[in-house]
């Protein structure tokens, strides 16, 4: 078996070193966040607020994972997120899977007009107030059910899933069920999903990240903290956190036993704030790895075409 060696050029070893160290400097900018908010985890809070902690753990402690154990709320909200990321994003494929479908056939009339409408929606809303009127009108507001069906429909994840059909799975393939006896539906069931793995996985990451991290609508249109996802609990200790140190900063007449106070809450949340944000990530850094084929597969197909 010969080798084939390509004579590089001057200008091709410049560019290839020019384009190593920009890979490598981003690297390093996406790898020190990461690992900052690891150590800092299970670091010595003062150590991490006064900055003598950079990138290695100082005063290595479990302190703040211990208590997170004992903190009831964030097991409250972590039940939540997982509810509703989990219920969200299965009804998120109930309804995305079979319109992008439906818009993906070519014997669909008039489907150019509703993937118009549907995509009028990526540039238009309705605005935070008339949405909530609208959310209490419906009995709505602080209720799970709000945060099941908000966003049901993704038209960005609604496109990528037609074109991942129209592309993908051959129109002769429906012509030969058709021919064969099948309906819509079992074309749909027997045939186009079992063949669609790859965009399944990809629209599955794609809305249970979105649940996962979902805080906003959460804190506008929930009043229970029995609700609360796991991201509204954190915000809420990181507005302690600035409160505090804030506050501390000011110094308006306070007196020493409320400084003393305030400087053990600002140190709890500072500390609480990186455990937190450890423990809401984990997650889905576990699960991405064993999805990562399926997920690079399925957005070039669905992204290439069409």
């Amino acid at each position: 078996m010969t080798k084939t060696f390509i004579r590089k050029t001057r200008g091709d070893r410049i560019f290839l070193f020019f384009n190593k160290t920009l890979l490598l400097l981003v690297f390093f900018a996406i790898l020190y966040p990461l690992l900052f908010v690891l150590s800092a985890s299970v670091s010595d809070p003062e150590a991490v607020s006064t900055g003598k902690m950079l990138l290695w753990p100082v005063g290595v402690t479990l302190q703040g994972y211990q208590y997170i154990l004992r903190y009831q709320d964030v097991w409250i909200g972590y039940g939540n997120t997982i509810f509703y990321t989990f219920a969200g994003t299965a009804l998120n494929l109930l309804v995305t899977l079979p319109c992008a479908y439906a818009l993906s056939r070519r014997d669909l009339k008039g489907r150019g007009p509703i993937m118009v409408i549907f995509m009028v929606t990526m540039y238009f809303g309705g605005g935070l107030i008339p949405t909530y009127l609208l959310l209490r009108a419906l009995h709505l507001v602080n209720t799970r059910t709000y945060m099941l069906i908000t966003g049901l429909v993704s038209t960005y994840n609604l496109i990528v899933a037609r074109t991942f059909f129209s592309s993908t799975i051959p129109w002769e393939l429906h012509e030969a069920a058709f021919i064969d006896g099948c309906s819509d539906f079992q074309v749909f069931r027997s045939i186009v999903l079992p063949l669609s793995k790859p965009i399944i996985i990809v629209l599955t990451l794609y809305y249970g990240v979105g649940h996962w991290n979902s805080y906003f609508n959460a804190m506008v249109f929930l009043n229970d903290k029995e609700l609360y996802p796991l991201q509204v609990f954190l915000r809420e200790i990181l507005l302690q956190s600035q409160w505090a140190e804030s506050a501390m900063a000011s110094g308006n007449g306070f007196s020493m036993e409320e400084m003393e106070v305030m400087i053990k809450q600002a140190s709890t949340s500072n500390m609480l704030k990186y455990v937190l944000i450890v423990v809401s990530s984990v997650p889905m850094l576990v699960i991405y790895p064993f999805l990562q084929r399926f997920f690079a597969k399925g957005v070039m197909i669905g992204a290439v075409k069409g």
